[in-house]
């Protein structure tokens, strides 16, 4: 199916590996052009050299204030427009509430929501240009709170806000705004757990996983690709009239409205 991106021009934060990995790769798949964003230069460039259509690589990290703006000039200067963001980037630290310091919550906010809001920021009047749009990747930790998750709840819980404040700046400016919450995907931060799930129980790692999904309410773990498909449908011209929204793309995870 032709989803209409063809040459359409694509940032993607956190490209280098998991979920932004496998989003660069459909949406190059799909005919978009791609500025591909990590710190790590060496998996951007193995990534880059394995797409099928044009990339440029930017190595650099979105905890600096000044980096947002130089990814969009550099999307700009090398393709000449820019008509998608996909923020994907940032991690935060889990534990108990009473073991994390300062540091560690100025970090969460520094790279997934402050990375995602300067970019949107600085990425708005080429948006507004273009009629492009914005793609948030989130998390379901936002809607509930968990005490093991105090950081990472609060930080996927301003993003969706922020998204619903963008989506209402983007009705008036012609700029689609929407966020997918990802629940429990096979990246390498769960196949750690997984690993380490085994080692407690004594179960290899096919039982381990399925143990795990159904103490998480779910029938099985998610994959990427199955979030980067919803990407590419949501930066696309069949999602048209979708604006504002939160997906969630967990299995059934999230009992809450």
């Amino acid at each position: 199916m032709d989803l209409g991106l063809t040459d359409k021009v694509a940032i993607v934060t956190g490209a280098s590996r998991g979920i932004g990995r496998a989003i660069a790769y459909l949406l190059s798949e799909e005919g978009a052009k791609l500025v591909l964003v990590a710190r790590s230069r060496v998996q951007l460039d193995e990534l880059a050299a394995s797409l099928p259509g044009d990339s440029l690589v930017f190595d650099a990290d979105l905890r600096d204030a000044n980096v947002p703006g130089k990814i969009v000039e550099a999307a700009v200067r090398h393709f000449d427009s820019l008509d998608i963001v996909v923020n994907n980037a940032g991690s935060t630290k889990r534990g108990a509430f009473l073991a994390l310091d300062d540091a560690q919550w100025a970090d969460g906010f520094a790279l997934k929501f402050f990375g995602a809001m300067r970019l949107c920021r600085a990425a708005w009047p080429q948006l507004r240009a273009a009629h492009g749009c914005i793609v948030n990747i989130v998390g379901i930790g936002g809607h509930t709170g968990n005490a093991d998750f105090t950081i990472g709840g609060s930080v996927n819980a301003a993003l969706l806000n922020l998204t619903k404040a963008l989506a209402d700046l983007g009705t008036a400016d012609g700029v689609r705004v929407n966020a997918i919450n990802p629940g429990s995907i096979r990246t390498g931060r769960l196949e750690n757990r997984i690993k380490r799930y085994e080692a407690d129980h004594g179960l290899n790692e096919d039982e381990a996983s399925e143990r795990m999904a159904r103490e998480a309410g779910i029938a099985r773990f998610g994959m990427a690709d199955e979030i980067a498909r919803a990407v590419a449908f949501l930066a696309s011209p069949f999602s048209a009239y979708i604006h504002g929204a939160l997906l969630d793309v967990d299995g059934g995870q999230t009992k809450a409205l």
